[in-house]
């Protein structure tokens, strides 16, 4: 099949393929500029990104901020002035500081989940940067669209769907994630419908891309004739050479098996897909001790929460792969070497010109 650009209002990406935000820490500036000069949006996850600051056990939000900066602007020198997004979790503390800090350093595209961002519209403001919510459902895509309609007279850049079978943080119960039989292409097509109506009202082209799967070409090129504008991967990216993710992290990936993947409990509040391991046996049996809070997110108490995300989710990205929660989507056992980002990305293009 043909393929198509992916344009968002004045800018377009060569291929319709987004880079998933993964945090902490596996997508920063080097993957995120890989996958944009290689003709995809290359994405770098703001969730505790100053975790190797100098200063970031004293003071995670300065540095974390200082970090976001830095990486945006490093991500586009170094990606020759194509597309580059950040992805901020509503979840997060602070979470207005951070989309104005990724703002005011030149981000072009803000990708918000983890929650409905229904104060988005507000914070970015007269801001240059495109705007997209996460959403995995119709009734949330249709809140959501309501919502920046009536309270700001506005409507999304981008809509990201994403899918039971994504890796990180879920919008589903855990029952729907196990629900084999659900037919999310039939959620696909509605909330593409849903979106066609803003399209209309606001004269405007409303991108949609999804999420959650999405491993070959033709996983894309089956969301592309469902009517989807393009997709969002992030499992494949991982096994790159060019991940910001510790080689132990990578490796967690290429040697496991499909029954290690399993559906955990995040202190987010949120159920999400990870690699069992020592970690997760840990958790289940009692849970681990949280020493120090780093207050990452805004409903967490550290007297309650079976475990520290932040703590985990940095032992992830040093290769401390034990001790560690190992965030992946649901093919994640599919990985099978190590390559490049341009290698993964014609070969993606490849495939989907196939399919």
């Amino acid at each position: 099949m043909d393929i198509k650009p992916l344009k968002i209002g004045n800018l377009v990406a060569r291929l319709p393929i987004i880079q998933g935000g993964m945090g902490i820490g596996i997508s920063l500036s080097n993957l995120a500029a890989a996958v944009t000069k290689a003709g995809g949006i290359g994405v770098i996850s703001a969730a505790q990104i100053g975790f190797k600051e100098k200063d970031f056990e004293t003071n995670p939000f300065e540095a974390n901020i200082r970090a976001l900066k830095e990486h945006i602007k490093i991500a586009k020198e170094k990606a020759l002035q194509g597309i580059i997004g950040v992805n901020i979790m509503v979840a997060m503390e602070h979470y207005e500081e951070y989309v104005k800090a990724a703002i005011d350093a030149g981000a072009d595209l803000i990708i918000s989940g983890a929650g409905l961002p229904s104060a988005l519209p507000k914070i970015a403001k007269d801001s240059k940067a495109k705007l997209a919510p996460i959403v995995s459902s119709l009734k949330a895509a249709k809140v959501i669209l309501k919502m920046w309609d009536r309270h700001d007279k506005t409507t999304p850049d981008l809509l990201v769907i994403e899918g039971p079978k994504a890796g990180g943080h879920l919008g589903f119960k855990k029952e729907e994630l196990q629900d084999e039989n659900m037919d999310y292409d039939k959620v696909i097509v509605d909330i593409i419908n849903e979106v066609k109506t803003y399209e209309d009202k606001y004269e405007k082209s409303i991108p949609v891309v999804v999420a959650g799967g999405v491993f070959y070409g033709k996983d894309i090129a089956k969301y592309l004739k469902l009517g989807a504008a393009g997709v969002q991967m992030a499992t494949r990216f991982v096994a790159t050479e060019e991940c910001d993710a510790h080689i132990n992290y990578k490796n967690a990936y290429i040697n496991s098996n499909l029954e290690d993947i399993m559906i955990v409990q995040s202190p987010v509040g949120m159920p999400g897909r990870a690699i069992r391991n020592n970690f997760i046996n840990q958790v289940e049996e009692g849970g681990v001790r949280v020493t120090k809070c780093y207050n990452c997110i805004s409903h967490c108490n550290p007297k309650t929460t079976p475990y520290c995300i932040t703590k985990a989710l940095i032992n992830a990205a040093n290769g401390n792969v034990e001790e560690a929660l190992l965030f992946c989507g649901e093919s994640a056992h599919k990985v099978d070497r190590i390559i490049t980002v341009d290698e993964l990305m014609k070969e993606l293009e490849k495939e989907i010109i196939e399919a």
